[in-house]
């Protein structure tokens, strides 16, 4: 059985978290493929929150596998914190935890390179969450990074951040930081390799067998489209590859093991940190967006920039990922608003486009559609909608050319209409 790979249409924080858990009900195997603590998918089950930063978003199902692929950079005591939070709660999780040999690790040096850039006077700041995702990369791409697997190794391990710390020396100087002792980065990660290497696996083959044996496999990116490193609003991305192909070498299989691409939207746009946002909205609407949604970062519980939704980016994201469908979340959040407004195109000093393109001073194009009054609480089925939601979500597939599978009329699970049946 072919796997559904999940992902984010936007600029992040669309609420892939809640879909995967919903979907997840059926799903065998959910694999996160990329991204470190800088993502926070929230989950609301029976009225109680959970954040989860680096565990599958699969994690509150107990028959469901969570596997963290060799796409991802975890932070050590990060990942050990989130296992005993959700175990306090009688989510039993170890023994259903994978976490690649392959996937890089998170240090405090990381940590501190990424305070250091945010926090300089001038330069350009990304806006990041400052977790050390960024560093934790770049020693990835500059074939010096520590893996996972390293912790089997404590010689190995201690040669490879010797190497790594003589790299970024200079840059911790000029930053005017404080170069780490190599002694004290052996002592804050090899603590906690007694409970970290039980969990290691090869999560490549797992993922593999689990396919053979036609089991429901489902593939969980994170951040979003416009913040994909190859894809995005660059240089204001993050690290990794999140769009849909980031899943074949996040987890480690191949493209032609994919059927479905679910493509993750909010009915409106947010947005976290610096970087172009063409339908930004700095009045009312935008504050009613940001309050209704409670559109604060679940990692750094920063504001996030609100705005209208934008199909023309939305027919990029489908473009660049391949999409089938669609989920649109928080519909609700519209509830009140007399009038909407939805990004069709633009018009930049290189005239007239139809997908966001790169590089220009954009002024939006919009189409008005009616809103409505009507709470959106207990909807079950489309016909539950009120005309005006319908209308908004007939456009959204026209405008998108991507059929819409599931629409969120709430942050709880059961606040889902499914329109082709689930997983």
């Amino acid at each position: 059985m072919p796997a559904t790979v999940i992902i984010g249409a936007q600029w992040g924080d669309e609420g892939k978290g809640k879909i995967v858990d919903r979907l997840a009900e059926s799903a065998d195997l959910v694999v996160r493929y990329a991204g470190g603590p800088n993502a926070g998918h929230t989950l609301v089950v029976g009225g109680e929150k959970t954040v989860l930063r680096l565990i599958p978003s699969g994690a509150l199902h107990r028959h469901t596998e969570c596997l963290l692929g060799q796409g991802m950079v975890v932070h050590p005591a990060g990942l050990l914190d989130e296992i005993d939070t959700l175990e306090s709660r009688g989510v039993a999780l170890t023994d259903r935890l994978t976490l690649s040999r392959l996937a890089h690790l998170i240090l405090p040096y990381h940590v501190l390179v990424d305070e250091l850039r945010e926090g300089r006077e001038g330069g350009t700041k990304i806006g990041t969450t400052k977790r050390g995702i960024g560093p934790a990369y770049e020693d990835k791409v500059g074939r010096r990074g520590l893996r996972a697997g390293d912790l089997e190794h404590p010689r190995r391990l201690r040669a490879r951040l010797e190497e790594a710390l003589a790299t970024w020396a200079p840059t911790i100087l000029a930053l005017g930081g404080e170069v780490p002792d190599v002694d004290a980065m052996v002592t804050a990660v090899m603590p906690h390799a007694p409970r970290l290497i039980p969990l290691l696996g090869d999560v490549s083959a797992q993922v593999e067998t689990a396919l053979r044996d036609g089991k429901r496999v489902m593939l969980e990116g994170a951040q979003g489209t416009m913040l994909d490193i190859d894809n995005g609003t660059y240089p204001f991305v993050t690290s990794s590859s999140a769009v849909a192909g980031g899943a074949c070498t996040g987890a480690g299989i191949g493209p032609t093991r994919i059927a479905r691409v679910l493509g993750i939207t909010k009915a409106y746009t947010t947005r976290v940190g610096a970087g172009p946002f063409p339908t930004e909205l700095d009045d009312d609407v935008g504050a009613h967006l940001r309050a209704v949604g409670k559109e604060f970062g679940s990692v750094t519980g920063r504001p996030r920039r609100t705005g209208w939704l934008d199909v023309a980016a939305l027919r990029y994201a489908r473009r660049v990922n391949g999409i089938t469908g669609l989920a649109v979340t928080k519909l609700d959040v519209l509830t009140g608003l007399d009038t909407l407004r939805v990004c069709v195109g633009y018009e930049g000093a290189s005239g007239a486009a139809n997908e966001l393109p790169d590089g220009d001073a954009l002024t939006p194009v919009y189409r008005t559609f009616e809103g409505w009054t009507e709470s959106l609480q207990g909807a079950s089925r489309l016909e539950d909608l009120p005309p005006p939601a319908r209308a908004y979500l007939d456009f959204i597939e026209e405008a998108s050319e991507t059929p819409i599978d599931l629409i969120s009329t709430g942050p709880g699970r059961e606040s889902t209409i499914e329109k082709t049946g689930g997983f």
